[in-house]
């Protein structure tokens, strides 16, 4: 995997997509420092952990979940090493039969593609499609890495930022979750 050496302001827009150079640009409007890295197509949990060492953060799972009817759309953010079982969220939310959205719907709704998930997507959501979730655990990570709605850049950015920050000037609110942790006893 082809890691580039970090950036720490925004990068030159050359070569991006638009909807990357935008997440910058509203990183820098609401004053969120930038620090990424730029690398080889990363679609899976297991090669951000390859990314993780050389950020300096755990890479958040981003999950994008609809009712069975796809007409209630979800965004999760949990930890990248946490698993994670549809029915102990959906009790929760109080929402039957979540499975993961449709590639057309999650493009509809937040302009990203399958294996570039980020709560960055969100500020495509002009229809506030899509509720926002964020297990509990996630919240006590000091800092966390997003795509910038693309899987060739990873950005580290804090806990802090993200909800005192970024949630808000989004337009959204967020849904705390506890979802069990994977390493003790479920009993099912």
């Amino acid at each position: 995997m082809n890691i580039s050496a970090p950036f720490t302001c925004t990068p030159s827009p050359d070569g991006r997509l638009d909807k990357e150079n935008r997440v910058y640009t509203f990183l820098e409007n609401i004053s969120v420092p930038i620090f990424g890295l730029d690398h080889d197509c990363a679609d899976t949990m297991e090669i951000c952990e390859l990314i993780e060492g050389k950020l300096g953060a755990d890479i958040c799972k981003n999950l994008f979940l609809s009712n069975a009817q796809a007409t209630s759309f979800y965004l999760l953010l949990m930890p990248g090493k946490k698993a994670f079982k549809t029915k102990f969220l959906s009790k929760q939310i109080n929402s039957s039969r979540l499975s993961f959205g449709s590639a057309e719907n999650l493009e509809k709704h937040l302009d990203i593609l399958p294996g570039s998930v980020s709560v960055m997507g969100l500020m495509n959501d002009k229809e506030n499609a899509v509720r926002l979730l964020i297990d509990k655990d996630l919240l006590q990570l000091p800092n966390i890495g997003v795509h910038p709605c693309v899987n060739t850049s990873t950005l580290k950015i804090t806990t802090k930022d993200l909800t005192e920050k970024i949630i808000p000037a989004l337009g959204k609110e967020f849904t705390v979750v506890d979802l069990p942790d994977p390493n003790k006893d479920i009993a099912e």
